[in-house]
């Protein structure tokens, strides 16, 4: 079976039923693609995701009772095989790192929705993160906005969880996505999640950078100290 054709189960979130309609259609179009269940807010997505353990999970990130950020955080906590797809209509770099912080993996903007969703179902199914070419625009001058400003400084260590601490402890020291996650215990698809929250929090572009950060910080001594 050809990459295109993986099969795939599917969880659609969005209180408006046009909206539902034209992503039922867009999927239905891939072979072995099956939506499985639809919702018209945030808990019930949750309760639908957790009971039917979809592959991906599309989500409104404006929807009644719990919106899609904090669906999202519920979706990863309960059912960490799902991969979350948001769909919204803010660009912002802010509502990227707000969305990827969460725990999703692809961000499409609604007005992008007929040319992009498909291949952003596709790449989140593989672990992978996805970003419309708009998005990837948003962030770039996000970042270049901040291109001036110093640094991470020793205190932006404040904004790590104590996995993501670990994480990049082991990415400094050389280690693969796959020794990583063996190591913690984890999804090879949440180490590439804690990777792209951790560069998104600290604004970093490159492992290189990542690598200077760790040891700026003391997360791993320098080279000269482990020698």
């Amino acid at each position: 079976m050809t990459k295109g054709m993986k099969k795939l189960r599917i969880v659609v979130a969005d209180d408006h039923e046009f909206v539902r309609r034209g992503i039922r259609g867009l999927l239905g179009a891939q072979r072995g693609w099956r939506v499985i269940g639809e919702a018209t807010n945030g808990r019930e997505v949750v309760e639908k995701t957790s009971k039917l353990k979809p592959d991906v999970a599309i989500l409104d990130i404006s929807m009644p009772d719990l919106d899609g950020l904090q669906a999202t955080r519920q979706i990863r906590e309960a059912t960490p095989g799902t991969s979350v797809v948001i769909l919204t209509m803010h660009e912002s770099d802010q509502m990227v790192r707000r969305v990827l912080e969460a725990g999703a993996l692809g961000y499409v903007l609604k007005s992008d929705l007929a040319a992009h969703l498909v291949k952003a179902v596709r790449h989140v199914s593989a672990g992978k993160l996805f970003l419309t070419p708009r998005v990837s625009d948003i962030v770039l001058n996000g970042f270049l906005k901040n291109a001036n400003q110093p640094e991470p400084k020793e205190n932006s260590r404040a904004l790590l969880t104590p996995r993501e601490v670990q994480v990049i402890r082991h990415l400094a020291e050389g280690k693969s996505n796959k020794e990583i996650a063996a190591e913690l215990g984890i999804t090879i698809r949440t180490v590439e999640t804690h990777r792209a929250k951790i560069m998104l929090k600290l604004g970093l572009h490159s492992l290189a950078e990542l690598i200077r950060y760790a040891i700026r910080s003391e997360i791993v001594p320098p080279p000269s100290e482990s020698e």
